[in-house]
């Protein structure tokens, strides 16, 4: 492995270097874009590739009524409370909004920047780790639609050089749908899995292929098609299939296909030797341990892109709800293709891994679950209330995020959290407090620090 932001340091006297983290919950998100400086995307020009003109809804109008119906109704001081008391040690900032036929409510709470107590900005930009795979599979999913992808054919058929053969059975829909088996990330990319290490290696970064490359010299996990199991690999590799298929950058295909068709003008694919996150944004930060084993908050705002496909865009709030609105409604993929966005694998046949806690009960400790990851790159989630939920979350260090929604997209949520992950601390009662408080009853006092509009 070796690092490749020399460029970006020789520019900026830094690089960046990040690790994608996952989050242990899921759903799904979309709403109208909010106005905000322009993105500083790539700007190639590329003709544009046709959106199927046709919507079609991931659920019926009568179903979408049935849905709206059985959702609480929205709760401006539920939303409120649930960002109460920011900043502090744990989480410095929020932001979150919420959209649907029944209203919208959006605010947030805590500050941007530790130093300046700056507020933080609605229409800030932020590292959306693992939301980027939804991007990366609806790009594949419109490539299968248009035949020059076949979902059911051996990946290695397209990355011959780069998988080996004890992987040739593996194909390109268990890839989407994380059941290819494949082994995971080499730990050493992580280093000792410390904050102190990432704070010392923000600016080091791998290109896709020896990251394939390093995971790829380790046995499978399981033999493709048996289990269920999150890996960040999977889509390492389809983003390099999509640059294989097209002869274009991921960068170029998620641009032409989906950012501009849909006006998402603050969402694009950062260089791989760019570790900058554009203004207006509020600061990530790590806890880390200093003198006499003091904590302090380390700046991480700016770290290698290098997770890509798997977990490298940058986006906003609106964007974001934006993007999940036009696929929920079947704006972006044609009949067969939209089917696959929220068809589970047969739990029959597939089982949940050991290790796929994703998936696990939220309210039963020891039933772990059954496989909840569709080849469209969302995952479906059951809250404490039986509510169902479909959608994302993403994880970068220092921004903690999540898109979800409830099925047809009548009610729907984005939030990110500057999460500061110190030891023995998580970010799911944050995550879980913010979905309640958008899909359950759930109460709150209404009288926060949160900031709304």
């Amino acid at each position: 492995m070796k690092a490749l932001l020399n460029a970006a340091r020789r520019r900026r006297g830094k690089a960046a270097a990040a690790v994608t983290l996952a989050v242990a919950s899921a759903l799904a998100a979309a709403a109208p874009a909010t106005p905000a400086p322009a993105t500083p995307a790539p700007a190639t020009p590329a003709p544009a590739t046709p959106v199927p003109a046709t919507p079609v809804p991931a659920v019926s109008a009568s179903d979408r009524t049935a849905v709206a119906a059985s959702l609480p109704a929205l709760d401006p001081a539920a939303l409120r409370a649930s960002i109460t008391g920011l900043p502090e040690g744990v989480v410095t900032g929020a932001l979150l909004q919420v959209r649907g036929p029944g209203g919208a409510w959006a605010g947030t709470a805590g500050v941007a920047d530790i130093a300046t107590r700056a507020p933080v900005n609605p229409r800030s930009y932020f590292r959306i780790g693992s939301i980027s795979k939804v991007f990366t599979a609806t790009v594949l999913l419109q490539l299968a639609a248009e035949g020059r992808v076949d979902l059911d054919a051996p990946a290695r058929r397209r990355l011959p050089d780069l998988i080996p053969a004890a992987f040739k059975d593996v194909t390109i829909r268990q890839l989407l749908d994380h059941t290819s088996g494949l082994p995971p990330a080499d730990a050493a990319l992580a280093g000792d899995g410390t904050n102190e290490w990432f704070v010392g290696h923000r600016f080091r970064s791998w290109t896709p292929a020896e990251v394939v490359g390093a995971a790829l010299r380790q046995p499978p996990k399981s033999p493709p098609g048996r289990v269920q199991q999150y890996n960040g690999i999977n889509y390492f590799i389809a983003g390099l299939i999509i640059e294989k298929a097209t002869g274009h950058s991921y960068a170029h295909e998620v641009r032409t296909r989906l950012a501009r068709p849909l006006g998402l003008r603050h969402t694009y694919v950062p260089d791989a030797d760019d570790p900058v996150l554009p203004a207006p944004h509020a600061h990530g930060y790590r806890s880390v341990t200093g003198n006499k084993d003091h904590r302090h908050l380390a700046d991480v705002t700016e770290q290698s892109p290098y997770s890509w496909a798997e977990g490298g865009m940058i986006s906003t709030a609106g964007d974001l709800d934006r993007f999940l609105a036009a696929l929920f409604r079947g704006r972006l993929l044609p009949p067969a293709q939209q089917k696959l966005v929220f068809q589970l694998p047969d739990s029959g046949s597939v089982v949940n891994g050991s290790g796929n806690h994703h998936c696990a009960s939220l309210t039963e400790p020891g039933d772990k679950g059954v496989p909840c990851f569709s080849a469209g790159g969302i995952m479906r989630v059951t809250l404490p209330d039986h509510t169902v939920l479909w959608g994302k979350t993403g994880t970068e260090p220092g921004y903690t995020n999540a898109v979800f929604a409830a099925p047809g997209g009548v009610r729907r949520l984005v939030y990110s959290l500057n999460y500061t992950a110190p030891p023995d601390s998580s970010e799911m009662p944050y995550v879980l407090r913010i979905v309640q408080a958008a899909f359950s009853h759930a109460g709150g006092d209404g009288n926060s620090g949160a900031r709304t509009k």
